[in-house]
């Protein structure tokens, strides 16, 4: 309704981390109008989200349409099982036009 006024915001002591699926060739020229096919066989809980950023639905089918796809989120205790759990979810997507960067998460992951 575009009323942020009502919008409450609730802090969670979990960690949470995003890894961003790219299509290849992005940021230069990237691949588009490719099927995500085995996006809607991944199963989400509670804890973990997929966000749209350069989607579209064509012909009852999610493509691609931009070089930042899509956004994979997983909330845990720790930043280490949150990047455990968003990389399984993008494995499980198996889309072979796509990369993200291996590195997101070190920096606050005692590995």
């Amino acid at each position: 309704e575009g009323n942020l006024s009502e919008l409450k915001i609730q802090w969670n002591k979990k960690k949470s981390l995003c890894i961003v699926l790219c299509s290849k060739g992005y940021p230069d020229e990237y691949k588009k109008n490719i099927i995500l096919k085995d996006l809607n066989s991944i199963k989400l809980d509670q804890n973990t989200f997929i966000f749209h950023a350069g989607t579209k639905l064509k012909n009852n089918e999610i493509i691609s349409s931009g070089g930042r796809v899509l956004n994979f989120v997983g909330i845990s205790s720790s930043y280490k099982t949150s990047r455990e759990t968003v990389i399984n979810l993008i494995k499980k997507l198996n889309w072979k036009y796509g990369f993200y960067r291996k590195d997101i998460g070190y920096k606050v992951i005692d590995l």
